[in-house]
Formats: structure tokens, sequence, C-alpha cells
């Protein structure tokens, strides 16, 4: 009976008493003190009370303001950024924004808007950004003209609008952006672009509208820095009427839902007399597809032929001498050399993503290319026994290389000697076969960035990023080590130039405290999605200033002495992690409450034990691990009992020992 009385005043002397102490949640979320908040989707009225007088950027849209007006904001007189989207606003009265001098961008996408009074946005001394997108404009004389001297840009997308044509006395010398895209534009006439001279640099978005005429003469002389007229029907059309302008960011691109014509050598004779640096014609289709369709094409710098169901560009191309960038994504190439390089010898970026048939390589395909800089073969269905020597011929100044998401690549001893100038390699998710004991990576010397994600590597190989003295980003995010471990040798001793270290998803139990001694000039390590445990920490004990993630491990206590080691790195997540929250983890609690500034994922950073505690925010607990004065009064009892207990034990032993003399 006494030993069953002991246990149990022993349990009430060390336990713990927990609590959890919520704070009341603001109604808008703060994203930065004082500065910005976000008030979106609380069914709001008003603004609330909470927001401080000096908020600048307020996103409070997916409320109900059905009528704003000069005492709606008035209080929010530094006010930068207003997003009111969806607010189901109906009348923006006389000087809602008078006391906003400093307003700058006013978004009101979404609301079905009746009514803005002629000085509504009158206030603002440098209003830039007007967004009526989705308001039901059916002619522009709706928007209020006072006050829009500095302009820059206007967004009109998703209306009614037939006309293009400006009200009187709108200014546009310092307009750069005019989106018309998705309303009901046929027609473009001269008057409408005339008003528009003031204006320098102007980019016009008629996507989506399906142009089917333009008024001849209507952009002579004029210049633009982009044009956009995706989802027209009949480019020759337009074309037509851009002669003698100079655009130098054209988009002509299609959708798979519009029945556009074909293009033919006749479409793009308009071309033959404009200037234009670069053209998009994305997801045409080509009638007639031949050398001569090029002709007007000599000016180019850059063309975009994503998604055209090419399978070959013609040979015989002449005069593409200009062409620094050419995009031939998602077409249907069975063979590299299918795309005619020769024809574009000064090329200097090369795009073919996501091929729809298995591409061949080949070899020389590029030779003629010597002035290419970024090369993207990636999602190609590319297969290569032994790479890449030959498929790369002749690419002294390549900087860039995409060669993820292919079928599996054998790499021989220097695999990329014929382009050692690269400063970014992607292999992700190409499974990678080394068939020689160097590095097939060692003579990149200009090397900064590698991607070895889901690589199926064999990383007991030491070598394997030698030769790489420049290399600052590595991602090994997949790959897997020998028994779950990283130890003391291993291949990143060999990277000691390394900042940025990706090791997330690869299964790993353990790392050694010395594995990352070599790799003292690290400012972020990933870490995340794997079985560590706390102890693995210690591993970055000779570090400082990191950006730390170990999210998704399996660390639930973290030792006093490895305390030191974290308050060391400037960010760390711990989120997702099976965390103790009892008075065994007292020491990392504490100087988690202490570091909140330096941690991410706080929501998601909760307590997995005891089981009354899970799922609560780390933060929000608080622990008393020292004796409560339940504690106090039951030691009290508990020492009396034991001298008691001590007294009788003594006086049955003496009179024992009397009894048997």
């Amino acid at each position: 009976m006494a030993s069953r009385v002991s246990c149990f005043l022993l349990a009430m002397l060390f336990c713990a008493s927990c609590k959890v102490i919520t704070s009341s949640d603001l109604m808008c979320t703060e994203k930065e003190a004082n500065r910005t908040y976000n008030c979106e989707n609380l069914g709001l009225r008003e603004i609330p009370d909470t927001l401080p007088n000096m908020t600048e950027f307020l996103e409070f849209g997916f409320n109900f303001l059905p009528t704003i007006q000069n005492t709606t904001f008035s209080r929010l007189i530094n006010l930068v950024f207003l997003d009111l989207t969806r607010c189901q606003i109906n009348w923006v009265h006389e000087d809602t924004f008078q006391n906003h001098h400093q307003l700058n961008t006013i978004v009101l996408t979404g609301n079905p808007l009746i009514f803005m009074a002629e000085t509504s946005l009158n206030g603002p001394k440098s209003l830039k950004h007007l967004f009526l997108t989705q308001t039901g404009i059916s002619h522009l004389e709706f928007i209020p003209v006072h006050n829009l001297e500095n302009l820059e840009s206007l967004h009109l997308g998703s209306n009614h609008i037939s006309s293009i044509n400006l009200p009187e006395n709108f200014p546009t010398q310092n307009l750069k952006f005019l989106d018309f895209q998705n309303n009901a534009i046929h027609y473009i006439s001269s008057k409408a672009i005339n008003a528009l001279e003031q204006a320098t640099d102007l980019s016009l978005n008629f996507n989506g509208n399906d142009i089917q005429g333009i008024e001849p003469g209507a952009f002579n002389l004029k210049t633009f820095q982009s044009l956009n007229f995706g989802g027209t029907s009949n480019l020759a059309v337009v074309l037509k009427g851009l002669q003698n302008s100079t655009v130098q960011s054209l988009w002509l691109g299609t959708f798979e839902d519009t029945d556009d014509q074909d293009l033919t050598l006749v479409t793009f004779e308009g071309l033959c007399k404009m200037s234009v640096e670069s053209i998009n014609l994305q997801k045409h289709h080509f009638h007639g597809f031949s050398s001569s369709m090029f002709r007007c094409f000599t000016g180019l710098q850059e063309l975009d032929l994503t998604a055209t169901h090419l399978q070959e560009l013609p040979s015989g191309i002449e005069g593409m001498n200009s062409l620094k960038k050419l995009v031939l994504n998602a077409n249907s190439f069975a063979h590299l050399c299918q795309i005619s390089a020769a024809s574009f010898p000064s090329l200097m970026d090369l795009y073919i993503k996501g091929n729809r048939k298995k591409l061949d390589l080949g070899a020389r395909c590029l030779e003629k290319l010597e002035h290419l800089r970024k090369l993207d073969l990636s999602h190609s269905d590319i297969e290569a026994s032994d790479c890449c020597d030959l498929q790369l011929k002749n690419l002294p100044h390549l900087q860039y290389l995409n060669l993820s998401y292919n079928e599996p690549f054998g790499l021989q001893d220097q695999a990329f000697k014929e382009c050692p100038r690269l400063e970014l390699l992607d292999l992700a998710f190409t499974h990678l076969h080394v068939k020689a004991p160097q590095s097939p990576f060692q003579n990149l010397h200009f090397l900064q960035v590698l991607n070895l994600s889901h690589c199926l590597l064999d990383t007991s190989n030491q070598h394997l990023l030698a030769g790489l003295p420049d290399l600052r980003h590595l991602n090994l995010h997949g790959n897997h080590f020998q028994d779950g471990s990283i130890s003391k040798t291993n291949l990143l001793q060999a990277v000691g130039s390394l900042e940025i270290l990706i090791l997330s998803s690869c299964d790993l139990l353990s790392i050694d405290q010395q594995a990352f001694h070599n790799l003292g000039k690290m400012r972020h390590i990933d870490l995340s999605h794997n079985s560590l445990t706390g102890d693995s920490i210690d591993a970055l004990s000779h570090l400082k200033g990191l950006s730390v993630n170990v999210a998704a491990n399996n660390i639930r206590i973290i030792p006093l002495h490895l305390l030191p080691t974290l308050s060391h790195q400037s960010t760390i997540n711990l989120s997702h992690n099976p965390l103790d929250c009892t008075c065994s983890n007292i020491h990392f609690l504490t100087w988690y409450k202490e570091n909140l500034h330096k941690l991410e994922g706080l929501e998601e950073t909760t307590c997995a034990n005891p089981p009354w505690l899970r799922g609560v925010k780390l933060s929000d607990v608080e622990l008393s691990c020292g004796m409560t004065a339940v504690g106090i009064f039951f030691l009290i009892v508990f020492v009396f009992l034991l001298i008691v207990l001590l007294i009788c034990l003594v006086k049955f032993l003496l009179r024992w020992k009397y009894q048997h003399i």
C-alpha cells in the first residue's frame, strides 16, 4: 500500500502542467506589419477598425461594398495599392479617393459597375494602374478622364467594348499598356489609333477579339512595343493593316478552339512591308509549307512556332541571318536534323521542348550553331546510350542546357566536352548511366547550376562531381544514398563552392557530423521529406547564416546542445515534424518561442505528442515544467511519510534485535 501511495505522489510531483495559449486571430491577415494586409473573402461590408491608419497595400477583394464614396477609405490616407476585386460595387461616387494622394493602383476587376462619377478618381497625384476588367463596360466614355495624366496601364479586358475610340481629352502621354482582350472589337479605325500617337513604347492587347478589318493606313508610321492579335481567324487582314508600322513584339498565336484559316504564303505578304523583331504563331496550321514562306521573315530576331504541327522545317531557307531565338516546342520532329539548323547561323536560343514524337538527337545536327547559348530539349522522349559528344558537336559557347524529363542517358568520361562553357545543366528525371569511373562533368569549369534530381544516381561514386570548381547550386532531390546515410566521405566533398544544396526526398535516415565539413560557403540546404531525427542537425554545427529546411522529417526532440547550431542560422523550417511538446523537449520549445523571427512554416509546425496537444501550433503551447503548488504539497506529504516510514523501520529493527538477544 505504501509503495502505491509513493508512486502516486511521485507521479503528481513530476507531471507538467500544460495549457494552450490561443490568441484571437486578426480579421485581416497581416503580410507586412503596418503596411500590407489581406482582407479578402471575409464577408466584410466596411473597412475593419483593426487595420492601422498607415496601411499602404490592401487586398480587399470578394467582400460586399455596393457603393464606395469619400468616407469608405478616408482613414487609410497612405494607401498605395487597393484591390477591390469582386466586391459587388455598382456606384463609385464623387471624390472617393480625394485624400489618397499616394495611391497608384486601383483594382476594380469583376464589379458590375453602373456609375463612376467624373471626379471619382480625383485625389491620387500619380495614379498609374487602373483595372476595369469584367466590369460590364460597353463604351469607353464610361471611364472618367479626370486625373489620369499619369496613367501607365489601363485594363479593360472581358467587357463588351466594340470600339476603341477613346473619349475626347483622354490623356495618353504616359500610357504604356492598353488591354482590350476578350471584348467585341472587330474593326480598328485610323481615328482610334491616331488618338494614341502621344504614347511611346505602347503595348496593345487585342487578344480574343476576332479582328475582321483595319482601316488602311491606320498603323502607318506608328511604333509599338507589342501588339497582340491572338485568336484572329484571318491573319492576312491584320498583317495587311499593320503595313508601314514598327513593332518590337507581334503575338499572332491562336487557340485550340478557334476556327482559323491555315497560314499560306499569301498570309505573310503584309509582313514584308513592316518592321518586326519578334513574332509568335503558336497553334496555327501551315498550308504549302516551304522555304519561300520565310521570305518576309528576314528581319526577325525571334520566332515562336510552338505547337504549329510541324514535322520538319524546309531546307533552303534564306535570309534568316538575324534570327537569335527560335521556339519549336510541342511539334512532331522525329530527328533533330529536321529543324534545318544551318538556316539560322546566328541563333543563340533554341527550344524544342515537349516534342510529340520520340526525338533522335542524331549526330552533328547543331554544329552550324556555333553562337548558341541556350538549348532546351526537355520532355522530348530522347534516349541516348552514349551522350553527348557527337550530339552537341561544335557548341563552344553553350551556357544553358536542359535535357530533363527524357529517357535514359549513358554518360562517358567528359560527356559534355563540346560545350565547356556550360553554366547551367538540367538532367532532372532523366535516368543517368555513368559508364566511366571519372566524372562525366569534369571539364565543366564554369558550371554553376546542376540539377540531377530523380536521376537514379550511384551516389556512392565519390568522383561523380569532381572537376566542378564553380558549382554553386546542386539539386539531388529524389536520389538515394546507401543505407539511407550520408557518410563522412561522400560525393559532396568535391564541390566546396556549393551555396545551395537540395537533398529533399532522398530517404535519408542519418547524416554524419562531418558530412558537410568541406561546404563552408553554403547559404541554403533543403533536407525536407526525409526521415532524419534531431541529431542530424549536428552536421550543420560548423555552418552559420544558413537557410535550413528540415520539414517533413522524423524530428521529435532537439537536444539542448544543438540549439546553438539552430541559433546561428538565418531561417529554419521545422514544419510537418512529429515534434514532442512535453518537458523532455522544454529547452527547444523555449528556444522556439524566442526565435519565431527565424522560423518558417509556423502554421504547420505543430505538436505530435502528447495526444491532447496533437495538432496545436508550437507557438501556442506553454509548458510549466517546474513544481506546481500541488506538487510542492505532495512533496511535503511524501517527505513526511518517508520520515515516518524510516522511523517505523528503525524502531522495528531495534525491537527485532532486542527480541533475539
